[in-house]
């Protein structure tokens, strides 16, 4: 398998040998475990208010299982390899079962709960998100555990468009950065020059530039070198085939839109209206994404995406058929991963600093030795 095949889904790192040589030495967390868990709940209050209050969005309850039926779930890549918990509900001695699943997302219930809270274009919604990924490798930044701000906005068929996904990441990141200065006015420790700030503004990248840029790397090294030229990005067009003919990203085919044509600042031809968010971390001096949203897929773009990847008999699940009906809104959204944002804000080096869920104890252990101490 090439590098880059093998780059395709994978997050992370991927085995302890890689991961031990990767953690950083001479680590020091600046703040404390109970000053660490004040300014994880400081940070989250700023960004549920100011998240709502940028996108228009209300708070609404969100599921953590769903049924296996319902074609819901979210599978989040195209290659069937991570696949979520599923269980059965024996409910009424087996009289009237439910085979459930624990989300891996709450990608396609945003959509469908758009029509369920009757939001009209212009509104939205906001979860405080949980979910576990069994299938991830556990290292620094990726954990079983999930919990995410899911956020889902209708929109017109007029907004479906780069200015209106780069205005979107524009305003996210306002809200991100407010919440690194009121979390640095609560605790001025982490004003330091160790660390730089993240940066003011991000800068808009489409993944076939910057395969242009770095042809011959895999996705995580081209994004790790685009880094180091601008430490906060946003890359747009995740799923789409590029040149050398694989995507920077393989992303599942019903919910963002990576398909349709686009053009660069420059009038050049490019694809997709979706994209993620990533910085450079000095801490564990890596690649470190925040998001990954997008404009969401229309029954035309879904059945092109679905015939690229194969998968056609989604069709007939009731989520795709919603979508195939215009029975649900049009819609931009996407997930911030709240820990991945507390390690940025707090100059963590692991996830473990900033929540609470199962590790192994060889990273435990490995961790341990670098002076990184993971909640349990």
């Amino acid at each position: 398998m090439s590098d880059k095949q093998a780059d395709l889904a994978g997050p992370g790192i991927g085995n302890y040998d890689d991961l031990a040589r990767d953690l950083p030495e001479g680590y020091t967390s600046i703040l404390t475990p109970k000053e660490t868990m004040q300014a994880v709940f400081a940070a989250k209050q700023y960004i549920d208010e100011n998240l709502a209050k940028e996108l228009d969005l209300m708070m609404v309850q969100v599921p953590l299982i769903v049924d296996v039926n319902s074609g819901i779930n979210d599978y989040l890549d195209r290659d069937g390899s991570r696949t979520p918990i599923q269980f059965h509900i024996s409910n009424d001695y087996d009289q009237h079962p439910v085979d459930a699943q624990i989300v891996q997302a709450a990608t396609k219930w945003k959509r469908v709960a758009l029509k369920q809270f009757g939001m009209e274009p212009g509104e939205g919604l906001l979860t405080d998100m949980k979910a576990v990924r069994k299938d991830y490798f556990l290292d620094h930044d990726h954990s079983a555990y999930v919990d995410q701000w899911d956020w889902e906005k209708a929109i017109t068929a007029d907004q479906r468009n780069l200015d209106y996904l780069t205005d979107t990441v524009e305003k996210i990141w306002k809200v991100i950065k407010g919440a690194e200065q009121h979390t640095r006015e609560l605790f001025p420790a982490l004003r330091t020059d160790e660390y730089p700030d993240l940066p003011d503004q991000l800068v808009f990248l489409h993944a076939e530039d910057i395969l242009g840029m770095y042809p011959d790397l895999p996705r995580k090294q081209r994004e790790t070198e685009v880094l180091q030229k601008f430490p906060g990005v946003f890359i747009y067009g995740i799923g789409w085939t590029l040149e050398d003919g694989y995507p920077h990203e393989m992303r599942a085919a019903d919910y963002d839109d990576w398909i349709t044509p686009t053009l660069s600042a420059d009038g050049r031809p490019m694809h997709g209206l979706n994209g993620d968010i990533l910085v450079w971390n000095p801490v564990t001096r890596r690649r470190h994404e925040l998001t990954s949203m997008g404009v969401r897929v229309t029954k035309e773009t879904l059945v092109k995406q679905l015939q690229i990847t194969g998968q056609m008999d989604f069709l007939t699940l009731p989520y795709h058929q919603a979508i195939m009906n215009d029975e649900i809104p049009l819609s931009i959204g996407g997930g911030i991963g709240q820990s991945r944002t507390y390690m940025a804000l707090l100059k963590k080096a692991h996830l473990g600093e900033v929540s609470v869920t199962v590790w192994p104890q060889i990273l435990k252990d490995l961790c341990a030795e670098r002076n990184i101490f993971v909640l349990e």
